[in-house]
């Protein structure tokens, strides 16, 4: 039990120093994405039933390390993002999947 509390300390440290560093720097790059741009998805990703995601959304995908993102999915949940519609994204915007992003939270 002692290691589920520092895995969930860990990723809650993880996401606040991710909110920080958004707030703070101009251009965070992460995974290959301008934090900044990350906006671009935000709605296909939050909420009950979002709706599909934009061209530019998909477009900035298509930079996008996905193996690096989906390390990051347990992170998502404390960022306000569903982490079910965050991994369907690569398949919306006709990307290959990783592996890393089959996986379920």
């Amino acid at each position: 039990m002692a290691e589920t509390g520092e895995k969930l300390m860990v990723q809650l440290l993880v996401a606040v120093l991710l909110t920080v560093l958004v707030a703070e720097a101009e251009a965070v790059v992460m995974c290959n994405i301008e934090m900044s741009n990350m906006e671009l998805c935000r709605a296909a990703v939050t909420g009950r039933s979002p709706p599909s995601p934009t061209r530019k959304c998909c477009s900035l995908l298509r930079q996008a390390n996905f193996p690096c993102l989906c390390n990051l999915k347990s992170v998502l949940p404390s960022l306000g993002i569903n982490p079910r519609h965050a991994l369907a994204l690569p398949r919306k915007c006709n990307l290959v999947t990783p592996p890393e992003c089959r996986r379920t939270v």
